[in-house]
């Protein structure tokens, strides 16, 4: 049974198994290799159930934390997904890859005098089990309301618009322009982390629900918005995610084993390269790699690259560990796989042989000063403290900009200075009548969890203009 409220446990957080470091770091399988019922039922019940949920408001997408927590706590894992699903239409890719320890987390109580309740874990743990154990009922559908909608792109945030609009009645068909559905869960984030068959299977849970998928529909391309309302929808939602790699704008930058973390995630994940030449997708296999950035998308790089077979592979980031933006698990997970951090270490060339092959790079050595428009304090070079570093394949992760092409076949849809949707922060709505936006494509690159939030209230504002206009 759930403790208390007020009552503060101080039972250790059971901490998930995994594979051993210097195994996995060879291999692509899940790192995590999950809680057991046993496991499970004894972290549920450090939950306090709080009276005022911290970890609720720490929620994007508000999941009543503590209810499915007591339901795991009373084995009663069937009203434990029931609960999820009401909040959450993706929760086994949501306990894989949420940053629970700045968000539900971060807020729990018990993490005060401890360690908070592992909320991500249980989650995980949940929707695992419905996988493999479950009824696979679907939840109760509206009646029909005759309304179409297109959700352009299937990354998390169109996901979860087509799974809000599918149980309120309305027809919905997600067009992706790739091969499989799943945007940056099936192309940016590694089999290591979140394994494709779990994408694949949340997908087929829409598909089940009503939902149609369209892949290799390039909407700006193979088709026009204004032609989807032509043929007959009558609201478009876009989550095309944010997909244009950046690079650094340093000499050099044209040798050859210089890469956007796009490119090199997207032939690893979605194309599985990994396992070339079984499939036919090649990848570049490097001895000494370096990653510049230290978000999650620059972890995954680091590490795909250690599976590949680099010898080294070393993460240079301008700022301080302190200011690393990638979750905390992701880059214990690194150093404990054999990958050096750089710290306080900014690039400012590429080297290179007389066949335009990358063999280096200048750095030069950084140090924090006052906080700049980001909060976080700004790096400063130190003068005379540059120094080379050996590299024959580098990996660019230093953020991504808005895929223009869609927007830039949509004159009368507004965009910010960077090129992103201007939506409203509330509901989604566009300046264009009938288009909704959110996730990245809105925001620029952030999470998983606030790309889904930004659907389910996208979804909400659909659903009330289809029934009552604009």
């Amino acid at each position: 049974m759930a403790a208390a409220s007020g009552k503060l446990k101080k039972n250790p957080r059971v901490a998930m198994p995994e594979q051993e470091a210097k195994v996995r770091a060879r291999n692509f399988l899940e790192v995590p290799t999950g809680y057991t019922m046993k496991m499970a039922q004894e972290e549920a019940e450090r939950c306090l159930q709080c009276k005022k949920p911290g970890c609720v408001a720490g929620c994007p997408v508000s999941v009543d934390i503590p209810g499915f927590i007591d339901l795991i706590a009373h084995g009663d894992m069937t009203g434990a997904m029931r609960n999820l699903w009401a909040k959450n239409a993706l929760p086994a890719v949501c306990g894989r890859v949420c940053p629970q320890e700045i968000q539900c987390e971060g807020k729990c109580i018990v993490g005060r005098k401890g360690e908070p309740v592992a909320i991500g874990n249980l989650e995980r743990f949940c929707a695992d089990y419905e996988r493999e154990n479950g009824t696979g009922e679907l939840p109760p559908r509206g009646d029909s309301t005759g309304k179409k909608v297109a959700v352009v792109g299937s990354g998390p945030s169109g996901l979860t618009v087509a799974g809000d609009l599918i149980v309120k009645g309305h027809d919905v068909t997600i067009f992706e322009a790739f091969h499989k559905p799943g945007g940056v869960l099936v192309y940016g984030i590694p089999e290591f982390r979140l394994p494709k068959d779990i994408v694949a299977q949340e997908v087929n849970f829409l598909e089940r629900q009503g939902v149609k998928v369209e892949c290799n529909a390039v909407v700006g391309r193979t088709v026009s918005v204004d032609e989807l309302f032509e043929q007959g929808f009558d609201a478009v939602y876009i989550g095309v995610g944010a997909g244009l790699p950046r690079f650094m704008n340093i000499p050099g930058e044209n040798l050859v084993g210089i890469l956007s973390a796009n490119e090199y995630l997207t032939r690893a994940n979605l194309m599985k390269a990994y396992e070339y030449p079984k499939v036919d997708t090649p990848i570049p296999i490097g001895k000494n790699v370096v990653v510049l950035g230290a978000g999650n998308v620059a972890m995954d790089s680091a590490r795909t690259a250690m599976r590949l077979g680099a010898e080294s592979v070393k993460v240079v980031y301008r700022r301080s560990r302190e200011e690393m933006p990638a979750r905390g698990a992701e880059i214990h997970h690194a150093e404990e796989e054999g990958i050096e951090l750089f710290l306080l270490t900014n690039p400012t060339q590429y080297l290179g042989d007389e066949n335009g092959r990358l063999t280096g790079m200048e750095c030069l050595k950084m140090e924090l000063g006052e906080p700049d428009d980001s909060g976080r304090r700004r790096p400063v070079a130190i003068e005379g403290s540059e120094f080379e570093l050996d590299c024959d394949l580098c990996i660019v992760a230093v953020g991504s900009g808005a895929n223009p092409l869609l927007t830039s076949e949509t004159p009368d849809m507004k965009l910010n200075r960077w090129g992103n949707v201007e939506a409203d922060e509330k509901n989604g709505k566009t300046t264009k009548p009938g288009v909704w936006a959110g996730g990245d494509i809105v925001t620029g690159a952030a999470t998983v969890i606030l790309a889904m939030g930004a659907g389910r209230a996208a979804a909400d504002s659909i659903d009330d203009y289809l029934k009552l206009g604009w």
